[in-house]
């Protein structure tokens, strides 16, 4: 981080996020948006409807992290105990490894499927869409080798087989055909080649094996342990803590440059940061937070308690945003504002996505006086919570459940 420019390093804290959505909050408050204006008079309705769904999927209020780690679990399967079988007699280093593995792949492969997509997941007779379909695929995939150079040891993603990742590969992993199209599959290839060039080009984090997972060594060991020699094979002492922004910045550090937006500043590829009239440039890091979030797990699991939680934002996607739209707390000066549909770098969509990420945090004491709790992150009032929200309303308006919008995708952003 000390060799970036301060611009750079700015742009990927996520206290710059926070407040800069809030900056164009205001901006609209003030009617200065061409695109917007607010109704907060229908917030406490839309807080009321998350703490309800999530009384009712949450009975008992201990509600887990939003995370790739809950898509996992879709149709009522197991899947970590499946995987943790397969990983048995691995050392806390090495599942926590392979677990960042496959979600860090999973999120990569997470962007809008499209409506008309379905995967049949053979190993238990059911049939999931969208980002649940998406995780399962990926599940399976990850478990038959697909991202592993070494059919000795399937479980794990390496640069060497992510190189090799063609359209071709992807479709038959996500069993795409005429009849089953699934969005943005040759965004999705580029995606994990770029993400195997990324790894290949850092070997000082990722080894010689280009392995992701090696994101959790980078994280929890003495920067400062001496380096040891090979007649003295102890590990380097661990962290036990580790900040939330520092997950963050680490991954973006390292994953910035795999984006396809084309944002440039100072010779730096900076990924999802986008202009704005009323700020500059707004970042949001949407994909690199959810893996973030889905990353909080496979630390935990090994040991390492993650601090610092709150540092993170809301997502700025389709379902967070849909429900503020749907709800009428975001509300367009353009009727006809989807009549098209619009791509990530527009100024409406850049103003949308600020606004769904300033809401969120509006929206979290509102959930937490609606639930009687003051021990809710917001990682669990996005799964509680808002996404689910977003997806119900979005069911209420539309047949099929489409967001309010439609959003051009090359599979890599939303």
């Amino acid at each position: 981080m000390s060799e970036l420019d301060s611009a750079v390093r700015t742009l990927r804290d996520p206290a710059t996020i926070r407040a800069r959505c809030a900056a164009i909050a205001a901006f609209v408050d003030e009617g200065r948006s061409e695109h917007f204006r607010l109704d907060r008079s229908k917030l406490a309705a839309v807080a009321e409807r998350i703490a309800t769904l999530t009384r009712r999927r949450f009975p008992d209020l201990k509600i887990p992290y939003h995370s790739r780690w809950r898509h996992f679990e879709a149709g009522g399967v197991d899947r970590k105990r499946e995987l943790d079988q397969k990983l048995a007699g691995r050392s806390a280093v090495a599942l926590a490894r392979a677990r960042i593995d496959l979600a860090l792949v999973s999120v990569l492969l997470d962007a809008g499927a499209g409506p008309d997509w379905r995967y049949h997941e053979a190993e238990s007779g059911q049939d999931f869409a969208r980002s649940e379909g998406l995780a399962v695929a990926s599940f399976r995939a990850f478990l038959a080798g697909r991202f592993s150079s070494d059919a000795g040891d399937p479980c794990r993603v390496d640069a060497a087989a992510l190189l090799k990742l063609d359209a071709k590969a992807l479709a038959d992993i996500f069993q795409v055909r005429e009849g089953n199209p699934l969005v943005g599959l040759e965004g999705r290839a580029a995606l994990l080649r770029r993400l195997g060039e990324a790894l290949r080009a850092q070997p000082q984090t990722f080894t010689s094996l280009a392995q992701p997972g090696h994101l959790f060594d980078a994280l929890t060991h003495h920067p400062h342990a001496p380096r040891l020699q090979h007649h003295h094979p102890q590990p380097a002492p661990l962290h036990h803590r580790v900040q939330a922004a520092r997950l963050l910045a680490a991954l973006l550090d390292a994953f910035s440059a795999i984006w396809p937006s084309g944002q440039v500043i100072n010779g730096v590829a900076m990924g999802d940061v986008w202009p704005h009239q009323a700020v500059g440039w707004v970042p949001f890091h949407k994909l690199s937070q959810w893996l973030a979030y889905s990353l909080l797990e496979p630390f935990e699991w090994a040991g390492v308690r993650i601090e610092g939680l709150e540092a993170l934002t809301g997502l700025p996607e389709y379902r967070n945003g849909g429900l503020l739209l749907d709800a009428g707390v975001i509300v367009p000066r353009d009727a006809a504002f989807a009549a098209r549909p619009r791509t990530p770098a527009e100024p409406w969509v850049i103003e949308w996505r600020a606004l769904t990420v300033a809401l969120l945090d509006e929206l979290l004491p509102l959930v937490r006086d609606a639930l009687g709790t003051s021990e809710l992150p917001l990682a669990c009032l996005l799964e509680g919570g808002s996404w689910a929200a977003g997806r119900q309303i979005a069911a209420e308006k539309r047949p099929g459940g489409a967001p309010p919008v439609a959003i051009e995708s090359d599979g890599t952003i939303f």
